[in-house]
């Protein structure tokens, strides 16, 4: 039996199977998102932006193609290994760990889907809002776009499973001690596998509190893809704007 490291993103990431499991996430509603924030931020054509655990790149790679100077971070080798593919002159991918800053300075800093919350030590998701706005320019806009746990919580499917590439994934999802977990489990050639994601279940008034404390000004808050108003109860994301 594989299991996940004591960092579990650190292992399931960099696996094949994480990106198989995840391979139909739609990226039209990913385009549309980030085609609704760039209007909404007003951002220049070759302004740059830097996509933060940006994974094998879908939204860097499109905000590219928008006409921005994108870098894209993430903690995986191998999901760099994959993204560094479509690099061109106003596309970089680096390997990088967000919860330290990036050393340059961006117009727009994106933290996508749910990328924050991972970290086994408490005071790291601090320091990721402090490394973001250390690497916002003077009229930059950090953008965390995370999930609202409330509904969330509320829709949970307990256990599920899932048939991708002929592979069986077994899926349970439950809250514990503050986190929310899914469990994968599955079989491939012969080879029993069990990883376990785990994100903290950071409400809006976690992060007001992160915000505070980096001395960070929120600007708004949206509830979905759409930009529409964030509703505790209703919204499925939690999308916050900030400076």
């Amino acid at each position: 039996m594989l299991k996940d490291s004591t960092m579990w993103y650190a292992s399931w990431f960099d696996t094949p199977y994480y990106h198989i499991l995840y391979k139909d996430r739609g990226h039209e509603e990913a385009q549309e998102f980030m085609d609704n924030l760039t209007s909404y931020l007003s951002l220049e054509p070759e302004e740059k932006i830097l996509d933060l655990a940006c994974g094998k790149g879908r939204h860097s790679v499109y905000l590219n193609k928008l006409g921005y100077n994108v870098t894209g971070v993430d903690l995986s080798k191998n999901s760099i290994e994959y993204a560094s593919q479509f690099e061109n002159e106003s596309l970089k991918f680096k390997v990088h760990d967000m919860s330290k800053p990036y050393s340059k300075k961006f117009s727009a800093v994106f933290n996508l889907f749910t990328s924050f919350g991972y970290f086994e030590k408490e005071e790291c998701n601090l320091s990721t809002i402090k490394a973001i706005k250390s690497d916002l320019n003077e009229r930059g806009f950090g953008v965390i776009d995370f999930m609202n746990v409330d509904y969330v919580i509320n829709n949970l499917v307990p256990e599920e499973t899932k048939e991708v590439s002929g592979i069986n994934f077994h899926i349970k999802r439950y809250v514990e001690d503050g986190y929310i977990y899914k469990e994968i489990k599955f079989n491939d050639n012969n080879e029993d596998f069990l990883f376990t994601e785990r994100v903290k279940a950071l409400t809006l008034q976690d992060f007001q509190k992160y915000f505070e404390e980096a001395e960070v000004n929120l600007l708004d808050i949206f509830g979905d893809y759409h930009l529409k108003k964030y509703d505790k109860t209703t919204s499925p994301r939690l999308i916050l704007i900030f400076k």
